[in-house]
This record gives structure tokens, C-alpha cells and sequence, in this order.
């Protein structure tokens, strides 16, 4: 007990700012649903569609932010200042290609999508131009992406907060203005939160890219860095490559799950819409604590400590579910009021939102176990189970259950609700087996005898590495 108290102040330390950080990054979501409730069912099933085809094409460059943060971390341990900034800029330099490359299919591709989602005729135009504006802001996320990715290596977690909180400040005021009209400003409606978003996302990664170049926060680029040096490429590529292919994997099957919502009409992708984004905020702290439980259980491992990594992966399991389940249970009785708050005035959408947050609401904890454990996977190096387990999940449980239950048995939006807390269960007890067996211990992913400079296995990703402030 008193060895859990000792970890728990450390864990609480690197969970908070990263929490903070993804909560306000998801603000931008969370607004947008706010002021586009406003405007009714159409306009959120609009939004809605979308954001899973816009998060299976930012999934290719996640993978190589995580690897540039990586590589600048066991640099920046090392204290050589020279290979912080070079892989710094050669990570960026590498996510704003695959960015780049991504939002022009994107826009491209963007007509031809929607038309294979089968989004209806009376959302189709809307969606159309939410879609493409928010492809043309693609270089700026993965750009500000990168940049939290790289003080967080450098244990400089609450800066991108700061950045983030006045952009989403800024994003609540333009959302109104751009898509209801004020003055000379047209109304635009989706599309105008759109580019209030594209608008404040370019003025974070802007922000960025002068703290990266001011050099007065502990890390300082230069423009020698960015001429391409294909060795490091090479291995950020595939340091960074099983973190995309995890996450495209998953991200191909939201999109797929959301073309078969889709078919049940516009309040069945409004109804999803809506509790998605409320159920993000559970979202947010599962990956909080995952990236605290990464960073401590890889210290541990990488010292020879296998009996804290094991401590410090069960405590932070406790801590997750305790408190994932409470909040779930709030969740459920209030399930009505908290999708009010985004569609006040349908009261359809408020209904069949409030039958799906409830169908996933109970089975919180589980969700969280299981992002812990394939957090703690991944801090050890065993990639390749993570990834198997991904696609477990997605692909052989949720998907042809979701569509078994749904179109086969005929049980409609109902088949797809309960396949939800379903594959929470059935996942959570292979995880579990997965983590108990305790294979994952005998990985680490440096020698703690062996200099921080020393060659990183290509097939080692950690998910996010994370630092205390100093």
C-alpha cells in the first residue's frame, strides 16, 4: 500500500498536464458541437460524418510525431542539444510531407468518400464543405501536434496548454461570428466553424514553430537541420510506421461504423455524433493516464525494474477504472441533459443520444483498462501485440458484430449501440489475460547500462513520452 501512495504523486503529476492538454485540444470539437447544435439536426449529422474520415487520414502522421518525440527524448536525456534540435526538424520536416500529401487526397478524395459513406442528399453539400476545409487545416495539426509531442519530450508539458486554452477561446468567439453572420461577415454556416478552426489551428502551429526556432524553452531549431538526412528519416519512418498502421486500423473501422450508422439516417449520425463527443471526455482521461503509465512503467523497464512496472501499471488500472466507472455512472443518469446541452431544441436527437451514451456509459472502466494495458504494451516495446490486439478488437469483434446484429438480425441502431459495451467486455477479458501473463515485462526499451545515443529497435514505439515540468 505504502509503495502504490509513492507512485501515485508522480502518476498524478505526468497524467494532469496531458489531460489538460487533450481536453482543451478536444474543446475544438466540443465547441464546434455547441454552436452547430444551433443549427440543427442536419448540421451536426453533417459535422459528424465527417470526423472519422478526417481522423483516418490524420492517423498516417500521428505514428511520426510519436517517433520524432521519441528520438528527441532519448537525445534530450543524453543532453546532446545538437541531435535535439536535428531530430526535432526532421521529424517536422517528415510530418509536414505526410501531411501535406494527406490533405491533397483528402480534398481531392473528399467527394468520392461521402458518396461511399452514403451520406444523404440533404447533408450532402454541407458535409462536402466541412470536409474540404478541414483537409486544407491539416498541415497546421500535424504541425502543432508535433510541437506538443516534442515539449512534452522535454518536459515542457503545460506550454502547448497555454497555446491550446487561447486558441479555443478564440475558436468559441469566431464559431458564432463566421456561421450565423454578423455585419458585413456572410453566413456560412458548418463551413464557418470550419474555418474558425482551420483559422486558430494555424495560429497555435505558427506559435509553435517561434517557440521551436526562439529557442527560449529548452530547445532551439535551426534551418541546417531541415535538409533532409534520409539515415534519420529512415529510422523515424519505421520507428514511427506500426504507431499508423495501430492507428489507421482503428480509425478505418470508426469510419466504416460510421457509413453503417449512416444508413439508419440523419438522427441516427446526429444521435451518434453528439454522444461521441461527450464520451471523448472519458476519452481524455484514459489517455492522460496512459501517457503517465507509459513514461513510468518504460523508466522502470529501462532501469531493470520489472516489479515497479508491474506496480505502477496495476495502480494506475485502479485509478482508471474507480474513476472511469464513476463517471460513467453520472453519465448515465444524466445522459438526456448533457446531450441537451449540444441540441437544446431537437428533441429526437436528444432521445436517441441519450440511448447510445447509455448503452456505452456502464462499461467506461473497461474501456479504460483496456487503453492502459495497451499503453503499458507499447512502453515495453511489444508493438506488435498492441497492434494485434487493435485489430482484435476493431476488426474481428466490433465490426462484423456491429453489422451481424444490426443488418442480419435486424435489431437496426440497436445492434449497433450494444455492440459497443459488448466488445468493451469480451476485449477487457483478453486484455487482461494479455497483461497477466506478463510477457511484456521481459521487453525493455533501452539497456539502462547502455548510453541514451544507442540505436532504437525500429520495431519500439512508445505512445507518448511524457515529463514533469521542471
Amino acid at each position: 500500500m505504502n509503495s502504490d501512495k509513492n507512485l501515485i504523486k508522480p502518476l498524478l503529476a505526468l497524467a494532469g498536464p496531458i489531460i489538460l492538454a487533450n481536453f482543451f485540444q478536444a474543446a475544438y470539437q466540443l465547441t464546434d458541437a455547441f454552436w452547430v447544435g444551433r443549427l440543427g439536426e442536419k448540421a451536426v449529422a453533417s459535422v459528424a460524418v465527417c470526423m472519422p474520415i478526417i481522423f483516418f487520414m490524420m492517423s498516417f502522421g500521428i505514428g511520426f510525431s510519436i517517433a520524432g518525440a521519441t528520438l528527441t527524448a532519448q537525445y534530450f536525456g543524453a543532453k546532446d542539444k545538437k541531435m535535439v534540435s536535428h531530430s526535432s526538424a526532421q521529424t517536422l520536416l517528415l510530418v509536414i510531407v505526410v501531411s501535406a500529401i494527406t490533405s491533397t487526397l483528402g480534398f481531392w478524395l473528399s467527394t468520392n468518400i461521402l458518396k461511399f459513406l452514403g451520406v444523404e442528399a440533404g447533408i450532402f453539400d454541407s458535409a462536402l464543405a466541412y470536409l474540404r476545409i478541414s483537409f486544407l487545416g491539416i498541415v497546421f495539426n500535424f504541425v502543432f501536434f508535433m510541437f506538443q509531442s516534442i515539449m512534452r519530450s522535454i518536459g515542457k508539458a503545460k506550454l502547448p496548454v497555454y497555446i491550446v486554452i487561447g486558441t479555443v477561446i478564440l475558436n468559441f468567439i469566431l464559431d458564432p461570428l463566421l456561421m450565423f453572420g454578423i455585419g458585413p461577415i456572410p453566413a456560412l454556416g458548418v463551413a464557418g466553424t470550419a474555418w474558425a478552426t482551420l483559422f486558430t489551428q494555424s495560429i497555435a502551429s505558427i506559435i509553435g514553430m517561434f517557440i521551436l526556432f526562439s529557442g527560449s524553452h529548452g530547445i532551439k531549431l535551426h534551418w541546417p537541420d531541415f535538409i533532409p538526412d534520409y539515415k534519420f528519416l529512415k529510422k523515424a519512418f519505421w520507428l514511427g510506421l506500426p504507431s499508423s498502421l495501430e492507428t489507421s486500423a482503428r480509425s478505418l473501422v470508426l469510419t466504416i461504423m460510421t457509413g453503417l450508422i449512416t444508413s439508419f439516417g440523419t438522427l441516427a449520425i446526429a444521435a451518434y455524433g453528439v454522444g461521441s463527443n461527450i464520451f471523448q471526455l472519458i476519452l481524455m482521461l484514459c489517455f492522460g493516464f496512459a501517457g503517465a503509465n507509459s513514461a513510468l512503467v518504460g523508466q522502470s523497464l529501462g532501469a531493470g525494474d520489472k516489479k515497479r512496472a508491474e506496480r505502477v501499471a496495476k495502480l494506475s488500472l485502479k485509478l482508471i477504472f474507480i474513476s472511469l466507472s464513476i463517471v460513467g455512472v453520472i453519465i448515465f443518469v444524466f445522459a438526456k441533459s448533457c446531450i441537451a446541452f449540444f441540441v437544446p431544441n431537437d428533441i429526437n436527437v436528444i432521445n436517441e443520444g441519450a440511448r447510445f451514451l447509455r448503452f456505452i456509459a456502464l462499461t467506461s472502466g473497461l474501456t479504460g483498462i483496456q487503453v492502459i494495458i495497451g499503453s503499458t504494451l507499447q512502453a515495453a516495446g511489444s508493438t506488435k501485440q498492441s497492434m494485434i490486439l487493435t485489430i482484435v478488437s476493431q476488426w474481428v469483434v466490433q465490426l462484423p458484430l456491429a453489422y451481424l446484429l444490426a443488418k442480419v438480425l435486424d435489431f437496426g441502431l440497436d445492434g449497433i449501440w450494444v455492440t459497443l459495451p459488448i466488445t468493451s467486455v469480451i476485449m477487457s477479458i483478453i486484455y487482461m489475460a494479455v497483461f497477466l501473463r506478463g510477457k511484456w515485462k521481459e521487453k525493455k526499451l533501452i539497456d539502462p547500462d547502455a548510453k541514451m545515443r544507442t540505436q532504437i529497435n525500429e520495431e519500439v514505439k512508445i505512445d507518448e513520452i511524457v515529463s514533469m515540468e521542471s
